[in-house]
């Protein structure tokens, strides 16, 4: 037999239940109430309101990814600055110094002006994040990284970080990079047709660097 506590205990809970609900119940439908007995007027400010609320908070949204921004220097567009952005934090993440930001940078503002392309002979890299397309062979991304020359996948090599890493990982072992003129380092990496044509973007790159690494 069950003990009578036990009974007694399973039903003061079953009732309580059953007065939770109803509480639940009668709390619903006394606010379901107040909504109809509300005037016109009253209904008209509550949704002014919440519209202003919705309004102000995708302003303050806007505001906040508008200041995670780095303020455009040297002739570059919001894009652009926030590609080189990329180069530098990543050459940052990975405890290099301000001469290797200022390689990369140089690099991707040669290949590509800093925009993330993508290739009109490799289909798939139209599938990721670009700005814009370019059809020598099929280089991709910033600094127009081969996928057939080992560099990575197109997905990779299409993900800014990635390809700044990868010029970084090759830059550091070239030897004595440090000590070159920086369009032969960057040379070194690219392995371009045209070794001098860098050194053009040293100075423009220089102020992109300063600016995003003081």
């Amino acid at each position: 037999m069950v003990a009578t506590g036990a009974v007694d205990r399973a039903l003061d809970q079953r009732s309580s239940r059953s007065m939770d609900r109803e509480a639940a119940g009668s709390s619903t439908q006394d606010s379901a109430v107040a909504d109809v007995l509300k005037t016109p007027e009253q209904k008209a400010r509550e949704e002014a309101a919440r519209k202003a609320a919705a309004a102000k908070k995708a302003a303050d949204e806007a505001k906040k990814k508008a200041a995670e921004q780095p303020t455009p220097v040297a002739g570059l567009d919001q894009t652009q600055m926030n590609n080189a952005k990329a180069i530098v934090d990543t050459g940052k993440a990975m405890g290099l110094p301000k001469q290797a930001y200022l390689a990369a940078v140089m690099c991707a503002l040669q290949e590509s002006r800093l925009y993330n392309l993508a290739s009109y002979a490799l289909p798939e890299s139209w599938s990721y994040s670009n700005q814009g397309g370019g059809s020598d062979h099929d280089s991709v991304g910033l600094f127009q990284q081969r996928p057939s020359a080992g560099w990575g996948s197109i997905r990779d090599i299409m993900t800014p970080s990635y390809a700044a890493s990868s010029f970084y990982q090759r830059l550091v072992n070239v030897s004595g990079w440090q000590g070159m003129a920086l369009t032969y380092a960057i040379q070194a990496v690219q392995v371009s047709a045209f070794p001098d044509a860098y050194a053009q973007h040293q100075d423009q790159a220089q102020t992109i660097v300063d600016a995003l690494a003081p």
